[in-house]
């Protein structure tokens, strides 16, 4: 029976949507495939870890059947990267095997019946429910998920906490070093909603989402969010926990503080971190009236210097940071100038765009 017959890229681009996601070693062998769904000329694609699953579909159906069938995703994706870019390719399925063919090439997969993939359970109704743009969503997402934690024993730290807050949309992240908190402004009102949604699935959503104003669906259930674009549906577990009070670690009342070009200072860091090891990171900074000092020493007595000069008035503080978490940072904001501001040297930093109240960025001092 022929699943698809249609151009390479038209079938790789749904298999690359949902590819993403699976993984080559899971206790289940069938994870490592993706479901194929055939009725008529509609064809689905759908992968799923069991705590994230996405589903896309596309019409290049080829008959007017109704059938599925589970593959292996990597093969397949690989096999269709090979291929030439000109040309048909036809998926046909007998005697459970899938047959590829464009061309003079065939291949033959083994394949796993579709009853037996173990698609995630959808929530059957949802606390909240909203739009956003593609870009407002994917802007949110990249302003702070290289704050999140990686494998931390602390599972609620391993993801993004999201808010609805009003007419507020806040996405915050934290590894306990350092928060990245970021907020925009809707024209829909909500009640209090705070989620953790799993690196995976931001991970994940970075990769998809486009600079577009196409709408984003959200809708937020007790243990699941689903997120509607496009053609793409993506459902993802809720990660169990109580996220830290955010407001309670972002600094208010900092009389210390200085404006500083972006790039000026990126560069500086970039450089006094070649001097830094691998086991650590420290850098420390002296700043004095009209002087920010940026300097790194290692274990064989190498040495880094970096002075700039900065429009600063206030105390002199001595005070070290991982180098690492102000490069984060500093690579991933856009904007030309950066405000810093401080307490002493025991007090955590908090970086700003200047005139903007929607992003800060606090990180902890560390001793050098």
């Amino acid at each position: 029976m022929q699943l698809v017959k249609t151009t390479r890229d038209t079938l790789l681009r749904p298999l690359q949507i949902v590819s993403g996601i699976v993984e080559r070693r899971h206790t289940m062998p069938i994870l490592a495939n993706i479901l194929i769904r055939k009725e008529g000329e509609s064809v689905s694609f759908l992968s799923t870890d069991t705590e994230v699953q996405i589903t896309t579909n596309a019409d290049i159906g080829s008959g007017a059947d109704v059938t599925g069938t589970t593959v292996a995703a990597r093969k397949l994706l690989d096999i269709l990267r090979a291929l030439p870019e000109a040309g048909d390719v036809t998926m046909t399925l007998l005697n459970k095997r899938l047959t590829v063919q464009s061309g003079k090439s065939r291949f033959a997969l083994q394949t796993l019946a579709a009853e037996e993939f173990p698609t995630v359970q959808q929530a059957e109704s949802f606390t909240a429910s909203f739009q956003l743009p593609q870009k407002t969503l994917k802007h949110l997402f990249n302003m702070v998920h290289f704050s999140m934690a990686q494998q931390d024993i602390r599972y609620y730290l391993n993801g993004l906490l999201l808010v609805l807050d009003g007419n507020k949309v806040i996405a915050v992240a934290t590894d306990g070093h350092r928060l990245a908190f970021c907020q925009v402004e809707t024209d829909q009102n909500f009640a209090r909603e705070e989620v953790i949604i799993p690196r995976k699935t931001i991970i994940e959503m970075q990769r998809l989402l486009e600079e577009n104003d196409d709408p984003v669906s959200l809708d937020i259930a007790a243990s699941q969010v689903k997120l509607t674009f496009a053609d793409i549906e993506l459902i993802s577990k809720l990660v169990e926990g109580k996220f830290p009070d955010y407001t309670r670690v972002i600094p208010k009342g900092y009389t210390n503080n200085f404006t500083i070009g972006r790039e000026e200072l990126l560069r500086s860091l970039q450089r006094a971190a070649i001097m830094t090891s691998d086991k650590f990171k420290g850098v420390r900074c002296i700043i004095t009236p009209g002087s920010l000092k940026i300097s790194s020493t290692n274990a064989d007595q190498e040495e880094a210097v970096e002075e700039l000069e900065i429009d600063y008035g206030g105390d002199s503080v001595d005070i070290g940071f991982n180098v690492t978490y102000l490069l984060d940072v500093l690579n991933n904001l856009k904007c030309d100038q950066v405000n810093v501001a401080l307490g002493d040297s025991n007090s955590s930093a908090l970086i700003s765009i200047p005139e903007n109240a929607d992003f800060k960025y606090v990180v902890m001092p560390m001793r050098i």
